[in-house]
């Protein structure tokens, strides 16, 4: 059974701006977390040059100022090509922009502005058109693709609330081709909270969002599936698919999932040689947080994605490059395995199931009214993003720190 996604950036038009190459347009002047994370200081170490990042989401387009360059269609295998630069919505192109845009023409800056796109474009819920359906992949499709590729890290900002047998073994395999695979957690954070596929799966890491105050967002899924944050809130991206114009309003795990895979870009970029294993335990190790690191938040996960902390530290050790730091999560130490062996695991039962009922923090079961407190009883969080420090506010009551993990 197929379940059709969603994308996980909902955009609140708070204000537009004209298009890149209108002059009077200037979208890097808006991204509030370049400074505080010392983009340009990193830059000087690591721009994500020599890593490929394949954006599955509505399709890219190549051709904004911001990409041009950037996006390389022909390395999208024929297989599920097909319109694989069409984007139907523009959420695909904001997320591309948002991991390698050039800032070319007033666009968007990505924050691994040498890092290249390999677009694929994927049945998502903005799809309408039947014709156009036939000729688009399933996820599924376009994740055993991009594992067979040279991508190193897959950014997927979508999600449902239901498991899909083909895309969880299509996880499975990316996860054994040596892929870092990086989802949003979904934006059910005023409902149930629950965290959506694929960012619940074994092997992805899932990124929830917080504002430019560090506030973790209220929108933002909670749970056991939750290992790191990121900017997710007044986020600059294109209003919709002409690409006439930006909107300032974007806002969602989408973006947050897509600087996260940024991150890992810069930190891939610097040290090549690493294994996915090492580069995830880069991000997890320097997090920022005031909690053990053993001891993951249900809204944060491990804290806030800072990969300064990696590129400015000569001497940091990654550790093993063959030991997964998430194998007691994942459930096995499946990314130990040789690139060179893919997964043979069984495959799941035959039919999409929902999403069990995650066990929540001690005392809360919301990020935006939580009553929990932290084993420091405080109700801030302090995160240094890169030489400044951001304050991260849970429900002004503090978090708690206990939650499920990825025990399947």
């Amino acid at each position: 059974m197929r379940v059709m996604g969603v994308v996980v950036g909902a955009l609140a038009v708070a204000g537009v701006s004209l298009a890149p190459s209108a002059v009077a347009s200037d979208e890097q002047s808006k991204q509030w977390y370049l400074d505080p994370m010392k983009a340009d200081q990193m830059w000087k170490v690591s721009t994500g040059k020599g890593v490929k990042i394949a954006v599955i989401d509505t399709g890219v387009n190549p051709d904004t100022s911001s990409l041009k360059g950037q996006v390389l269609v022909d390395e999208v295998p024929k297989a599920v090509a097909y319109h694989a630069t069409d984007d139907y919505e523009g959420h695909g192109t904001s997320m591309a922009e948002l991991i390698a845009g050039t800032g070319a023409g007033g666009g968007v800056k990505g924050l691994a502005p040498g890092a290249k796109i390999v677009p694929y474009r994927i049945k998502l819920e903005g799809l309408t058109s039947e014709e156009e359906k036939k000729k688009t992949p399933e996820p599924a499709d376009a994740i055993r693709a991009a594992a067979d590729t040279d991508a190193k890290i897959i950014n997927m900002s979508f999600g449902s609330d239901y498991v899909d047998p083909d895309e969880e073994a299509a996880i499975k395999y990316a996860a054994s081709k040596g892929k870092l695979m990086i989802a949003a957690v979904g934006n059910a954070g005023e409902a149930k909270g629950h965290v959506g596929y694929p960012a619940a799966y074994p092997y992805v890491l899932g990124v929830s969002a917080m504002d430019k105050s560090g506030t973790v967002s209220k929108f933002s899924s909670y749970g056991g599936y939750v290992d790191l944050t990121a900017p997710g809130e007044a986020i600059p991206g294109w209003c919709d698919a002409k690409f006439h114009s930006y909107c300032d309003g974007r806002q969602g795990t989408s973006p947050a999932a897509a600087i996260a895979s940024a991150a890992a870009a810069l930190v891939w970029s610097a040290h090549p040689g690493w294994t996915v294993n090492q580069v995830t335990r880069a991000l997890i190790d320097t997090a920022g947080r005031d909690w053990p690191k053993d001891d993951p938040s249900s809204y944060l996960g491990y804290g806030a994605v800072r990969p300064r902390e990696v590129l400015g530290d000569a001497n940091y050790n990654a550790g093993p490059a063959n030991v997964d730091p998430l194998a007691k999560e994942n459930g096995g130490d499946l990314l130990a395995k040789s690139a060179s062996s893919p997964s043979t695991a069984s495959t799941p039962s035959a039919s999409a199931t929902s999403q069990p009922e995650q066990k929540t923090s001690t005392g809360g079961t919301s990020a935006a009214g939580s009553n929990a407190q932290s084993s420091s009883d405080s109700n801030t969080l302090w995160i240094a993003l890169g030489g400044a420090a951001a304050v991260v506010v849970i429900g002004g009551a503090g978090v708690a720190v206990m939650r499920a993990r990825r025990a399947r």
